[in-house]
């Protein structure tokens, strides 16, 4: 896997320019944190990214693919966890992680096992057989981060995965996430949490919907930085 690209890439809902045109190259095995205030345009460029939301310019590319819609994202290995998290409220926790991969054709034995590892690796193990409204805030967001574990995506993006964790359970979840960057995926984070960007290997701070990257002397193997718009 080459990873994910995005190419001046812009988002704007009328007159409201939420995006101004962003270049992205992060490839597979890397963990980046993109940061900023309420309304800096970070929920807008994971959508982006993810094919739910169309840009106004410019085209991202998985594994040199051109994303035309979030089904084709999908159909590539891009999993978004959104903020809300997006849970079927009908279904137990167990039954959100493990349906979606039944969707996409995991054979049954495995989409069980899959389901109950993610569970277990959030933390949620004995909560499995609860319905959605049955669970804390945390409880659900964890939920939503073990249905997109188990997916075993190749680009993962979660918006604000931490935000209503408490300390322990936020340190457990970033570090699943540091996992699955080194198991290969590509994953970005929104995050107002400058502990939980620290722990990423880049940093790209917006404002305003103008993004930067956060220098860091090295990265996490001791390179530096290939160039403004790499991680």
């Amino acid at each position: 896997m080459t990873g994910l690209r995005a190419t001046s890439l812009s988002v704007s809902y009328g007159d409201l320019v939420a995006l101004q045109p962003v270049d992205l190259d992060v490839p597979a095995g890397r963990f980046v944190a993109v940061t900023g205030p309420s309304g800096a345009g970070k929920t807008s460029l994971l959508w982006a990214l993810a094919g739910a939301l169309r840009p106004t310019q410019g085209e991202v590319r998985v594994d040199d693919v051109v994303i035309g819609d979030r089904e084709q994202a999908a159909a590539l290995g891009v999993v978004l966890v959104p903020q809300g998290n997006g849970l079927a409220t009908a279904l137990t926790a167990y039954e959100n992680a493990l349906v979606p991969l039944l969707a996409v054709g995991v054979r049954p034995a495995a989409a069980r096992k899959r389901a109950d590892d993610a569970l277990a690796v959030v933390g949620l193990e004995e909560s499995g057989g609860h319905l959605v409204e049955e669970l804390s805030g945390g409880q659900q967001q964890r939920v939503a981060l073990a249905r997109a574990f188990a997916a075993h995506a190749h680009v993962l993006l979660a918006d604000e995965p931490t935000s209503d964790l408490d300390a322990t359970n936020r340190e457990r979840m970033i570090a699943v996430m540091r996992a699955e960057a080194d198991r290969g995926a590509v994953v970005v984070m929104s995050t107002h949490d400058p502990e939980a960007a620290a722990r990423a290997d880049a940093e790209l701070a917006l404002d305003q919907g103008v993004a930067r990257w956060v220098p860091k002397e090295r990265q996490r193997d001791g390179s530096h930085r290939a160039g403004p718009t790499h991680c």
